[in-house]
């Protein structure tokens, strides 16, 4: 991979107003972390739980192998680490900034819609028999055969949020960005058979499969709880990844200049100009290396610089049209005037 060092965009440099541009971005997500926190004080909805129900949920209760405050910890201040390390490399702000609100982005999105089905779907948990009667005396209604709870009304709201899996999709929203982010960075679709990419690719993605089944083994949650949330997750991952930054594989990024401060003509970094469309396209290996707003950020830099050529470009051409009708006006009028005279005396006489 040719060693590319994108031109210096630091907080100091760019902060301000990049932040200012995505102010909106950042209120947004406010109001996520806002929105999920209302929904987790909701009561679920209480389905109907029978007597002749309870096998599949009389599991025992035990504890949480991954505890929930570690998940944020791993799902995004850990990644939020590798990006800080990568802009302290290459320090390209665009990337650090897309990189830490696209994966918040990935997580409360997907912590707003995992926590609004489990309110909609209230399924039971696993150890539900024992969160709804701690005393292993089970108790129904004689007329529906339903449960009577007697036992802390938290554990039992608590049994009714099993799907789906919420350590399970914040996991694969978190590690998930993380794989696409990584793949674009080291190119791990270069076409160049390097299956070691692969692998470190992979790796989140094991991680997060691994908190998966630790929520069955506790018997926090069915096997389709996790399923779900984890095709929740990194289907959210994805799309979050892609709204910031170009497919891994992607072949070529399309910018309507030439950025200035990478080499036009090394080895797997060319760039060539259409005339049709009046855009610049890069052919690379991997084109996640960069965010789609560093290629718009060039683009206006671009503008910006040819605005004044352009300008004088256009007044001379003015120029050279006003002089070329005042020449063609005065030769109309200095050979129409004899004729338009003697037509005049033709018409006195």
């Amino acid at each position: 991979m040719a060693d590319i060092q994108l031109a210096a965009h630091t907080v100091k440099s760019h902060g301000k107003q990049l932040l200012r541009t995505h102010m909106h971005d950042w209120i947004i997500l406010v109001l996520l972390a806002v929105i999920d926190g209302l929904l987790n004080l909701i009561e679920p909805f209480h389905r109907f739980v029978g007597r002749d129900m309870m096998t599949d949920i009389s599991y025992p209760m035990k504890g949480n192998t991954v505890p929930f405050l570690a998940v944020p910890v791993y799902a995004i201040v850990f990644p939020v680490i590798i990006f800080t390390m990568r802009y302290f490399r290459r320090r390209d702000l665009y990337d650090l900034h897309h990189a830490i609100l696209g994966v918040l982005y990935s997580v409360l999105i997907t912590a707003v819609v995992t926590d609004a089905i489990k309110d909609a779907v209230g399924r039971p948990r696993p150890d539900f028999f024992w969160r709804c009667f701690p005393d292993g005396k089970a108790v129904y209604d004689p007329v529906t055969t339903e449960v009577i709870c007697h036992g802390d009304k938290k554990v039992i709201k608590e049994g009714h949020k099993s799907f789906p899996s919420g350590h399970t999709s914040w996991s694969f929203a978190g590690l998930g960005f993380l794989a696409w982010y990584i793949s674009g960075k080291i190119q791990a679709f270069d076409r160049r058979g390097h299956v070691a990419k692969l692998c470190v690719v992979f790796l989140p993605i094991l991680c997060a499969a691994l908190v998966a089944i630790s929520r069955v083994d506790d018997y926090w949650h069915h096997w389709q709880d996790v399923f779900t949330g984890g095709s929740i997750g990194l289907v959210i991952a994805s799309f979050c990844y892609l709204q910031f930054f170009p497919l891994p594989y992607e072949l070529e990024v399309r910018t309507s200049c030439p950025p200035r401060g990478l080499p036009g003509a090394q080895e797997n970094y060319a760039w060539t100009s259409s005339e049709k469309s009046n855009a610049w396209t890069v052919a690379t290996p991997s084109s996640g290396w960069g965010p789609h707003a560093y290629f718009l950020m060039l683009a206006e830099m671009q503008r910006e610089s040819q605005a004044p050529t352009r300008m004088n470009s256009l007044r001379g051409v003015a120029q050279e049209v006003r002089t070329v009708r005042e020449q063609q006006d005065g030769v109309d009028m200095g050979d129409e005037s004899p004729e338009l005279e003697e037509m005049e005396k033709g018409r006195r006489l």
